[in-house]
């Protein structure tokens, strides 16, 4: 079984290409993803100037990852669902690289929105949802503060 589930900040804006034969679009990008790591743990590696998140490359296909190209940018959080691949290939200067990708075979966009807290979901911009093909998860989470407690039905 090959199965991902990861929920990360993007660490660069994604990278959007399109295939020279058919044109399929195909996106990348990095997203860090916090080690569960106790607080002293955590103050202990960032002293000592490690990495207390992993970084990890995610590449989507066609439509979803226009949408990620589109509406994704560096620092939104983002979930991820998808399979590990590897690879390999021969660089320049003639040394074999190795390489470990997460294939997204479903993201959903937790941000949105320029980023400010006004609490107005009517400030946020959200992208149309598609055909209903199931290639693009518009919902999103958000905290709106003008909810009562006594609204929520549990």
């Amino acid at each position: 079984m090959n199965s991902v589930v990861l929920i990360g900040r993007l660490v660069r804006d994604p990278e959007l290409r399109f295939l020279p034969n058919g044109g399929t679009a195909v996106a990348s990008f990095s997203i860090a993803v916090d080690k569960q790591l106790s607080r002293d743990k955590k103050q202990e590696m960032e002293s000592k100037g490690q990495p207390t998140a992993d970084f990890i490359n995610i590449v989507v296909w066609g439509k979803q990852g226009e949408n990620c190209a589109n509406y994704l940018k560096k620092g939104r959080n983002v979930a991820i669902q998808g399979r590990i691949q590897t690879g390999s290939y021969t660089a320049a200067d003639g040394n074999k690289r190795y390489t470990t990708d997460v294939v997204a075979e479903r993201v959903q966009f937790i941000d949105w929105g320029d980023g400010a807290s006004s609490g107005n979901p009517s400030a946020v911009s959200r992208p149309q949802q598609s055909n209903n093909s199931g290639d693009f998860n518009t919902e999103g989470f958000h905290l709106d503060d003008s909810i009562d407690d006594e609204d929520i039905p549990f």
